[in-house]
């Protein structure tokens, strides 16, 4: 990955690969991480979709988009830590199997820049109907999220979690934020982000990264920049922890606990705690897995999850009514087991194969390869997938112990049948 430095803070990243009929791109406007803003930075991009001035519906782009050998364009709306992005992801095919004569890569950044620089606006704002329709799309995606109990259980333990940190907030925003949004201060808001955001590109494709700068470019200096700088990424906001208990009407009960810990992604011990997440409820042959599920049968699923952008790391498990305790006690016993060293040879190796394995799978496609290093970009972390490897494959069982050690029990969410 090759990174570019381009004007009015523009930071263009190239991995060049010839392995793939597809190219990819994307562009991200970042954002701090905001509740005032964040339904707006989840809405724009769909807006933007919905037409520009020279094609002004769902209709004319589909049929540009034909023109283009049957590209894609998709709304990006990612929430890394202090961060949220708002923006607009691509996927077109190869300029070397076209057509003769025929171009991809150039009239797709043109097309590109059309959605985010020329949309359909009425009376000097976007379309109400365009911004009504999406409105109910967004709030509809919101309300299926928590309908499914197991997302809004996790959900809801974020914000007891972090109270005090922006990493509480929903990636799309709350029902409520969306309501509020009309054409106009939408607008307003796009304005802003266009010329304040710093902006992240990430290509991946065949094409000389000079090439793909320059037609960048020409699309940026269309638009009056005066980008704000973001404070960089910080670890979780101190605060005390909550206990919440929630009743609903649902077939099992859903226990969700948090855990903080000083180590994140931009600290030297990141490997090692991604191996203990993995050791500790990661995967099938986790010691929550294999002992809390399949041994003592406490509860259909359980599994954890490590966020490195903050220094959180969550369990979830499905668990039925008047298990609440044991299975918490026995959660417990498994990390102490974790901080006491007690981790079989087996149990470190297939944990560290389960992290390598998906490391691998960054080359895997186009996408893969965006998604991993945007991420990594918007986290502050290195870049460089084989370093980091290495590192995963140096960790220790000692290690996997000293990194639990650090982990703090802060938080609960239950869902309670009715």
């Amino acid at each position: 990955m090759q990174q570019f430095h381009l004007s009015g803070g523009i930071e263009f990243y190239s991995f060049r690969q010839t392995r793939f009929k597809q190219g990819a791109l994307s562009i991200q406007f970042v954002r701090p991480m905001k509740k005032e803003e964040a339904a707006c930075n989840a809405l724009l991009p769909a807006v933007l979709l919905r037409g520009t001035k020279r094609d002004p519906d769902l209709r004319s782009i589909t049929l540009r988009l034909d023109d283009l050998y049957g590209a894609s364009v998709s709304a990006l709306v990612r929430r890394v830590g202090d961060y949220q992005t708002t923006g607009l992801y691509c996927s077109f095919m190869e300029d070397k199997f076209a057509l003769d004569g025929d171009e991809i890569l150039a009239p797709m950044l043109d097309f590109v820049g059309e959605l985010l620089l020329e949309p359909v606006t009425e009376k000097g704002v976007f379309s109400e109907n365009y911004v009504e329709s999406e409105k109910k799309n967004l709030i509809s995606t919101i309300e299926t999220e928590k309908n499914d109990k197991r997302v809004y259980a996790s959900a809801q333990l974020m914000k007891i979690l972090c109270r005090n940190d922006s990493f509480g907030l929903p990636r799309l925003g709350e029902k409520e934020d969306v309501e509020k949004i009309t054409a106009q201060n939408l607008y307003d808001h796009y304005r802003k982000v266009l010329s304040e955001s710093p902006v992240q590109v990430f290509y991946v494709g065949s094409a000389e990264p000079a090439q793909v700068a320059k037609l960048l470019t020409k699309q940026f200096e269309k638009i009056s920049r005066a980008p704000v700088m973001l404070a960089p990424q910080t670890a979780l906001a101190g605060g005390d922890g909550g206990h919440v208990t929630e009743k609903m009407d649902v077939a099992q009960a859903k226990l969700c606990m948090g855990f903080v810990t000083p180590i994140t992604n931009r600290t030297a011990d990141f490997a090692a705690m991604q191996v203990m997440n993995t050791v500790f409820g990661g995967g099938m042959t986790s010691k929550l897995f294999m002992n809390v599920r399949e041994k003592l049968s406490l509860c259909y699923s359980v599994g954890s999850a490590y966020y490195g952008s903050k220094g959180v790391l969550t369990v979830s498990a499905g668990i039925d009514e008047g298990k609440e305790k044991i299975a918490r006690d026995e959660i417990m016993a498994q990390l102490e087991a974790c901080k006491n060293a007690d981790i079989t040879e087996e149990e470190l190796i297939a944990a560290k194969e389960a992290v390598l394995s998906a490391l691998r799978t960054i080359h895997d496609s186009p996408g893969a390869i965006e998604g991993y290093f945007a991420t990594a970009a918007l986290s502050g972390q290195g870049m460089d997938p084989q370093a980091h490897g290495a590192a995963i494959a140096a960790v220790t069982g000692a290690d996997v112990a000293r990194v639990a050690r650090t982990l703090c029990y802060h938080s609960s969410f239950i869902l309670a049948r009715e």
